[in-house]
C-alpha cells in the first residue's frame, strides 16, 4: 500500500467526530501538508471530540507513514506502544507525580518509535494533570515540549486551558473544540436509547457535551431537575410558608447543588428570553416550549431575569462553604421578592 493510499484510508478515522469543522479542519491541513506539531492543545468541554480527535490523529498519521491495520487496531485497543494514553489519578489526586513523569513518561519521549514512524503522547486531562498551582510536573513536562524529538507528538487536553502554565499553553499549537449542538445532542441520545421525555432536560443542562448529557439521563436526573425547577418557580408566584421550605429542603437536599442551581438558572434564563420574544429554537428546554411561554407570560422578560440574578449571586456562597440549605432558605425568598 502506497503511503497516499494509507493516509486516505486513515482519515475516516475523523468520521465519527461530529459538529466540529474548524478542529477538523486544522488538523486534516497539517496532516496533508505533512506538518504535524509536535505539542497539541486541544481546548473545550468534555465529550465533544477532543480525546477521539486526539486518537484519530495518530492513526492517520501512523497510517500515513505506512501503519497496517493490525497497528490500528492496536491503538483502539489501547496497547499500541507508540501511541500512549495518560488519564490523571484518581479524584483528588489528578496531578502527576514528578517523579513518575520524569521516570516513566518523559523518558520515552527521548526514544524513537518502537513500531511506527511517529510516536504521541496523549493525556486527557491536561489541566488536572499538569496544573499550575502544582508546577513541578508542569515544569519536567515543559522542558520536553521546549526540547522537541523529531517525530514526537504531545497532545494536551483540557477543559480549562488557563488552569496550564502559560508557556505550556505558549509552547502548544491550539486547537478549539466548541460544545455540541441541540440537534447533534438530541441524536447521539437518541443512539444511546433514550427516550426523547429524557432526551430534553439533559442536553439542556449538558452545555453542549455529549458526555454530560449521557450522565444526566442516568436515573433520570434531569428530568428530576426541571421538574424541582417548575416547584420552585411555582412556589415563588405566591404560595404557604410550607411550599417554602419544601422547595428549599428540595434544592439542599439535591446531591449536586451547584447543578440545581445551574437548571434554575438555564430555566429563568429561557423565560426571560421567551419573554422577550424568542423563538423555540433557542430555548434550552425547547422540548416544554409549551410551559416554558406560558410561564414567561406571567413573570415578565424583567422579573425572570432579575431572578437569574439572583441565582448567580448565590454560586459566590456555595464556594465559601456555606451551608446549603440556610442558603437555598435565603434563595427561595430573594426569587419570590426579586423584581
Amino acid at each position: 500500500m502506497t503511503r497516499d493510499a494509507a493516509f486516505d484510508r486513515g482519515r475516516g478515522h475523523f468520521e465519527g467526530i461530529h459538529a466540529q469543522p474548524h478542529a477538523l479542519s486544522v488538523l486534516s491541513s497539517a496532516l496533508e501538508g505533512g506538518r504535524v506539531a509536535s505539542s497539541y492543545l486541544f481546548e473545550g468541554p468534555a465529550g465533544v471530540g477532543k480525546q477521539l480527535a486526539a486518537i484519530a490523529l495518530a492513526k492517520t498519521q501512523l497510517a500515513r507513514l505506512g501503519a497496517g491495520r493490525d497497528a490500528l487496531e492496536r491503538v483502539d485497543h489501547g496497547n499500541h506502544p507508540d501511541v500512549r494514553v495518560f488519564e490523571p489519578r484518581e479524584e483528588g489526586k489528578g496531578n502527576v507525580q514528578v517523579q513518575y513523569l520524569r521516570e516513566e513518561i518523559l523518558p520515552l519521549a527521548q526514544y524513537a518509535p518502537f513500531e511506527a514512524g511517529a510516536t504521541f503522547f496523549i493525556f486527557p486531562r491536561a489541566d488536572v494533570s499538569f496544573p499550575e498551582t502544582h508546577p513541578g510536573a508542569a515544569n519536567a513536562l515543559l522542558k520536553t515540549l521546549e526540547e522537541p524529538r523529531p517525530s514526537v507528538h504531545f497532545v494536551l487536553l483540557a477543559e480549562r486551558p488557563d488552569k496550564l502554565l502559560s508557556t505550556i499553553r505558549s509552547r502548544c499549537q491550539r486547537v478549539r473544540f466548541y460544545p455540541l449542538p441541540y440537534e447533534e445532542m438530541d441524536a447521539i441520545l437518541a443512539k444511546h436509547d433514550v427516550s426523547e421525555a429524557v432526551r430534553g432536560p439533559a442536553i439542556a443542562l449538558a452545555g453542549g457535551s455529549a458526555e454530560r448529557a449521557l450522565r444526566l439521563t442516568e436515573e433520570g436526573v434531569a428530568e428530576r431537575l426541571l421538574q424541582l425547577a417548575f416547584q420552585v418557580d411555582d412556589v415563588t408566584r405566591g404560595a404557604r410558608v410550607g411550599d417554602y421550605v419544601d422547595a428549599a429542603a428540595a434544592l439542599a437536599a439535591e446531591p449536586d447543588v451547584q447543578l440545581g442551581l445551574d437548571t434554575l438558572v438555564a430555566f429563568y434564563r429561557d423565560l426571560a428570553a421567551s419573554a422577550l420574544g424568542a423563538g423555540r429554537e433557542q430555548l434550552a428546554f425547547r422540548h416544554v416550549a409549551d410551559e416554558i411561554e406560558a410561564r414567561a407570560r406571567t413573570l415578565g422578560a424583567r422579573r425572570a431575569a432579575a431572578r437569574v440574578e439572583a441565582i448567580t449571586s448565590v454560586f459566590e456562597g456555595l464556594d465559601r462553604n456555606a451551608n446549603p440549605r440556610v442558603t437555598m432558605d435565603a434563595l427561595v425568598y430573594q426569587l419570590r421578592h426579586a423584581h
